[in-house]
């Protein structure tokens, strides 16, 4: 199936109408999607919807989509991290024919029949379906990886250890099964560093579930998950139940169980690509964003301890920013890493350090991240090709280091972003 000259024309048409009208459209789609399909709920955050995240971030998929209708490959990482998602959410192909019903229905009830004209309905029927398909495909192979787990599952919380002020880590085992007199531990799938699960909770007060993205904190094992949550600031007007982070620091203890899915997620280091042997590293990370950080320097630290001498070693330097000592986590963790691998550094900026902590041995810079602070071939690499650079933040510092590194001539296919917001 593909697009006439005519409905490719149509689509490109409406780009201005979409920029002003995006989000309108979208809050109108989920409204009455989840209105009148309430068992959605059990797979639409509601605390996106209600901050208005979750709309925003459908409508700048939207206009991307037409802005680039003639040119698919550019969406191609948008489909895969959206996959992924999917896939972390166990959303079935039959769910797309109801999207797409309320997303047609939307866009027409905010732009009105002189605009939405039958015409245009077509055309945006026609290449919604493109897009679903190409999803749906997708999400069937990532299902197929692990065809015994492709749904929500329980996992025991085996530990829970707070990390700072603010980060609380969980590690998660299979329950064990009995074998005669004595329980046998299970094992769990293996994951790519960087990879992400879904849980999800039920949240008090609803007859629903709540399903929130988790990165997997720790190197794969084969037994065990990590994952290192972050207590969420209060938001006037908005219930506190309805931040399942929350809800796991306050409710969640060790030898409860809960629903976790499969690990997900297109935001992984793979030192079994050809083109990522031996290149150096740059884990650029801000706040809970040092969570995916911490599974990727697990598995650089076994890479680095099982190679030949110091030659075989490559330089990784891991660049961290928090608002201070108190919410810093895995800090001893990381210094025990960079001590014991001397091919791999890190540089910590602490915007507010404590009194009587010493800069060059309790933290590097007095301020937020700042790159054009470091030294561009020593301490990002950006005189090797090869480097790699993982950055995971709040959106808007992901943004920023985006830029930054495109601006020193590093390519967008070496830098990859985790942003959840999709």
């Amino acid at each position: 199936m593909s697009l006439t000259s005519q409905q490719v024309a149509i689509i490109q048409a409406t780009v201005p109408v979409l920029k002003q009208h995006g989000e309108h459209i979208t809050t109108t789609f989920y409204r009455h999607l989840l209105e009148e399909n309430p068992a959605l709920k059990n797979v639409f955050g509601m605390t996106n919807m209600l901050t208005g995240r979750q709309p925003k971030a459908l409508a700048h998929g939207l206009l991307a989509y037409a802005s680039h209708i003639t040119e698919p490959a550019v969406l191609a990482d948008f489909v895969e991290k959206v996959s992924h998602k999917h896939a972390s959410l166990g959303v079935e192909p039959a769910q797309y024919a109801v999207v797409g019903k309320y997303l047609l229905a939307a866009m027409a009830e905010v732009l009105g029949g002189d605009a939405f004209t039958p015409d245009v309905h077509d055309a945006w029927a026609a290449a919604y379906w493109i897009l679903a398909n190409i999803m749906i495909e997708r999400e069937a192979q990532i299902y197929g990886e692990d065809p015994a787990w492709t749904g929500f599952r329980p996992l025991v919380v085996v530990s829970k250890q707070q990390e700072s002020d603010e980060i609380t880590s969980f590690y998660l085992e299979a329950p064990p099964s009995s074998d005669g007199a004595q329980a046998q531990p299970q094992p769990l799938p293996s994951f790519k560093p960087g990879q992400y699960v879904s849980v999800r909770l039920r949240v008090p007060g609803t007859e629903f579930l709540q399903p929130r993205q988790y990165s997997l904190s720790q190197a794969p094992n084969g037994r065990q998950y990590r994952i290192s949550v972050k207590r969420e600031p209060r938001v006037a007007d908005l219930p506190e139940p309805a931040f399942i982070s929350n809800l796991m620091h306050d409710r969640v203890h060790e030898g409860d169980r809960i629903d976790v899915s499969h690990p997900r997620g297109a935001f992984f280091f793979d030192p079994e690509r050809a083109e990522q042997r031996g290149a150096p590293v740059v884990l650029i990370s801000a706040g809970v964003g040092i969570t995916p950080m911490m599974s990727i320097l697990g598995v650089l630290a076994e890479e680095q301890g099982e190679g030949e001498g110091e030659g075989a070693a490559r330089p990784v330097h891991m660049i961290h920013g928090a608002r201070s000592s108190k919410v810093l986590a895995f800090d001893d963790d990381v210094r025990r890493i960079c001590r014991d691998r001397s091919s791999v550094r890190r540089t910590l900026f602490l915007k507010n350090p404590v009194a009587g902590a010493v800069r060059g041995v309790d933290y590097d810079f007095a301020s937020r991240v700042k790159l054009d602070e470091l030294d561009g071939a020593k301490d990002l690499f950006l005189d090797d090709e090869r480097a790699l650079y993982f950055v995971c933040g709040p959106d808007t510092f992901m943004d920023d280091v985006a830029r930054f590194l495109e601006g020193q001539g590093v390519a967008a296919s070496r830098v990859r972003q985790e942003k959840f917001g999709v």
